[in-house]
């Protein structure tokens, strides 16, 4: 952005609802189908065809509106918006409007410094959250264009923010912040390459400091937090390089093309005007049940942010470990179940940040896929903990058979001969031997050079075949060492 002027940028995340069938009819809501094999005279808007409204749509929106703090509508309407394009089989989309069932509420995010001059948390505040119906999808290729209507009708709820965001990390960080709200919340799968969680960006430039608004551009196209963030630096670059050269920036949307890495225009922005609303003649207004709201509220999990704070103050893990154990509900729940089989929250955490996560990235796999339940993966840690096996071959040896389903970590440690000895007994002629073996070094550690004395521990580790307990050994090492140096 060029100096002297400031962006103000405010979201507009579709989310598709984890519900068993479509918005107002009963044909699956599914992914991956076989083109235009989940539809049915209501969703492809034939005529006498007459849509119903789903009830767990409109749960998981109440869900949603009370997990951010907003006020939910008792009486809200569904209105058609009116525009041709080839994937809207109706020529209208069923929408909400102007009430929505979900009216304010907000996000919590850690502000841009580079743009508000000081860090910390601040709120970003939802204009809305209405429930509307998807298009189907436009598939280009070979000069031909085909239409797959499965996703038509499919529920998604529209979550509109507030323009209260001043950077493209800014916006990066309130995707974050909300992807996570709705799959933790069990409302979305939250898989962007497959367009359950899609995002437009409005932004503008105005001069610095200043309270007014300038143009809005619409940037579509955006599917992965990090070409929001591309898109969106583009954007602001080129608009207030029009403002500086005196030119006018056009009220239009534009388009992310991540080949080129720029926008590109695709249409003059429509006014409300122009889409035609008017009352769904269809459908009666929808009425919230206060009963209903409080059996949401009743069943709400706890809530990703809050569940990251108890991480960090329930098992003393940084902010940054507790996020990477929140990628996804079944890892933290992973996390939770092996810190309560183990009874060791630092380890497990370590395990799970290193071990786990390694083998899941090399092998392409979910936490579901790991093939290792929680308490078996906390045997392994127990082992550790009791001075029974050392951390190497625990890491190198066990948990590799652990994942090739050869028993129980207790078992694999019998078999393999690989239980760590502490007995001092059979540790002090191991390091009487070392300390024969190196007279040179027991001379050099009498001189001064007392760094060497971690070469001893090695040797003697290296004499027990990985088998010695470490601590064992240096209290040996310190119990002997001394008539050595005595020799020397």
């Amino acid at each position: 952005m060029q100096p002297g002027w400031e962006a103000v940028i405010g979201l507009e995340v579709h989310v598709q609802l984890r519900t068993r069938t479509k918005l107002f009819c009963g044909c699956r809501n599914a992914y991956g189908a076989p083109p235009n094999s989940l539809t049915c005279p209501v969703c492809l808007g034939l005529p006498g065809a007459l849509p119903v409204l789903n009830g767990e749509a409109v749960r998981q929106a109440l869900a949603f509106g009370l997990a951010v703090g907003a006020e939910i509508q008792p009486v809200s309407t569904f209105y058609r918006k009116q525009y041709v394009y080839p994937d809207l089989p109706k020529g209208y989309q069923i929408t909400q409007g102007p009430v929505a069932v979900v009216h304010g509420g907000a996000l919590d995010l850690p502000g841009d410094a580079a743009v508000r001059g000081a860090t910390g948390i601040f709120r970003a505040h939802l204009e809305r959250a209405h429930l509307e119906e998807d298009a189907g999808k436009s598939l280009q290729g070979e000069g031909e264009r085909w239409v797959d209507l499965n996703r038509a009708g499919v529920p998604l709820l529209e979550i509109v923010g507030a323009p209260d965001l001043r950077s493209p990390q800014e916006a990066s960080d309130y995707l974050k912040v909300l992807h996570r709200l709705v799959v933790f919340l069990g409302i979305c799968d939250g898989n962007l390459e497959e367009g359950s969680f899609r995002c437009d960006a409005n932004v503008s430039v105005r001069p610095a400091g200043s309270a007014g608004f300038g143009t809005r551009v619409e940037v579509k196209n955006l599917n992965s937090f990090r070409f929001v963030k591309q898109a969106l630096a583009f954007e602001i670059g080129r608009q207030s390089t029009l403002l500086d050269r005196g030119e006018r920036v056009s009220q239009e949307t534009r388009g992310w093309d991540a080949a080129t890495g720029t926008t590109r225009s695709q249409r003059t922005k429509e006014a409300a005007m122009d889409y035609r609303f008017f009352p769904e003649p269809d459908l009666p207004p929808l009425r919230v049940d206060p009963a209903e709201v409080a059996a949401v509220q009743a069943g709400l999990p706890e809530l990703p942010e809050a569940r990251i704070h108890r991480f960090q103050e329930a098992h003393g893990l940084t902010e940054d470990e507790a996020l990477t154990l929140m990628q996804s509900p079944s890892f933290a729940d992973f996390f939770e179940a092996l810190v309560q089989a183990s009874g060791q929250a630092r380890a497990s955490a370590n395990w799970m940040l290193g071990e786990v996560s390694r083998v899941l990235n090399e092998r392409g796999l979910a936490i579901t896929q790991l093939g290792v339940a929680p308490e078996a993966l906390a045997g392994l840690i127990r082992l550790v903990d009791q001075g029974r096996l050392p951390l190497g071959a625990a890491r190198e040896v066990v948990f590799p058979a652990l994942l090739a389903g050869e028993g129980p970590a207790e078992a694999i440690v019998a078999q393999r001969g690989l239980e760590q000895v502490s007995d001092a007994a059979a540790i002090a002629p191991l390091v009487r031997q070392v300390l024969a073996a190196h007279p040179d070094v027991v001379a050099q550690i009498r001189a001064g050079r007392e760094r060497l004395r971690g070469f001893l521990v090695g040797q003697v580790l290296k004499a027990g075949g990985g088998r010695l307990d470490p601590k064992g050994v240096n209290e040996a090492l310190d119990r002997i060492l001394p008539e050595f140096l005595a020799k020397s």
